[in-house]
C-alpha cells in the first residue's frame, strides 16, 4: 500500500499566522517554520505577541473562516484522492484547521491542539508529539505502508527524509540552498508527476 503525506499551509492552503497577521496589522505575527526552524521558539514568540494584544482564540478563528484554498489546490486534492490515500501532516492546531478540511474535502488531518482560558484567551498548546510529522511517516512505513511526503518548510524535511520519496514544493530559497539534494517543484501539475511516479514504481 502507499499515501501521501502533505503538509498544510503553503502548499494547499494560506499561511494562517501570515493571514491573520495581515488581517490585525501585526507584521510580527507573519513570522512562520519557513523562517524559524524551532518550532517551540516560535510558538512561544507567537503566544507573548497574542497576550500582549488581547486577542482571542475567536479572533483568530474569524480570520480562517474567510481563508480558501490556494488555486488549484481543491482540484490537485481531489485527483489525489482518486488516485492514492493523503493525510495531512500540519503543525497547526485542529481549532484552526476544521473549516480549512471542510473545503479540502475532509482529507485525514494530524495536527496540534490549542489550550485555552474559559474567556477564549490562548494560553498554550500541546503538541501531538515531538517530532509528530516524522514520527508520523516511520509510524505508516512500520506498518508495511510506502509513503510520498511534500512540504514547504523545515518542519518538513524531517518527513521527507524519512518517507519513501518526497520533494519539496514552492519552499524559499533559504531552504532549497540548504537542501539541495531534494528536488523541489513550484506547481501542482510538477507534484502530481512526482506522485504519480511514486505510485507507479514499486
Amino acid at each position: 500500500m502507499k499515501l501521501v503525506c502533505l503538509d498544510l499551509e503553503g502548499v494547499l492552503v494560506p499561511e494562517i499566522w501570515i493571514t491573520f497577521s495581515e488581517a490585525a496589522g501585526i507584521k510580527e505575527l507573519s513570522r512562520t517554520t519557513r523562517d524559524e526552524p524551532d518550532y517551540d521558539k516560535l510558538m512561544k514568540y507567537r503566544l507573548e505577541i497574542i497576550k500582549k494584544n488581547g486577542l482571542k482564540l475567536t479572533d483568530i478563528q474569524s480570520v480562517i473562516s474567510g481563508i480558501v484554498p490556494l488555486a488549484g489546490a481543491v482540484e490537485f486534492t481531489k485527483k489525489l484522492r482518486v488516485k492514492t490515500q493523503l493525510v495531512i501532516l500540519s503543525d497547526t492546531f485542529e481549532q484552526f484547521a476544521r473549516p480549512l478540511m471542510e473545503k479540502l474535502y475532509l482529507p485525514t488531518l494530524l495536527c496540534n491542539s490549542l489550550i485555552t482560558a474559559e474567556d477564549g484567551s490562548i494560553t498554550g498548546y500541546n503538541l501531538r508529539q515531538k517530532h509528530g510529522k516524522r514520527k508520523a511517516v516511520k509510524a505508516f512505513r512500520s506498518l508495511n505502508i510506502k509513503v510520498f511526503a511534500a512540504g514547504d518548510s523545515y518542519n518538513d524535511l524531517e518527513m521527507i527524509s524519512e518517507a519513501n520519496s518526497g520533494c519539496l514544493f514552492r519552499a524559499p530559497d533559504a531552504i532549497k540552498e540548504t537542501c539541495k539534494k531534494l528536488k523541489n517543484v513550484d506547481s501542482y501539475d510538477d507534484l502530481m508527476k512526482e506522485i504519480d511516479s511514486f505510485l507507479i514504481n514499486d
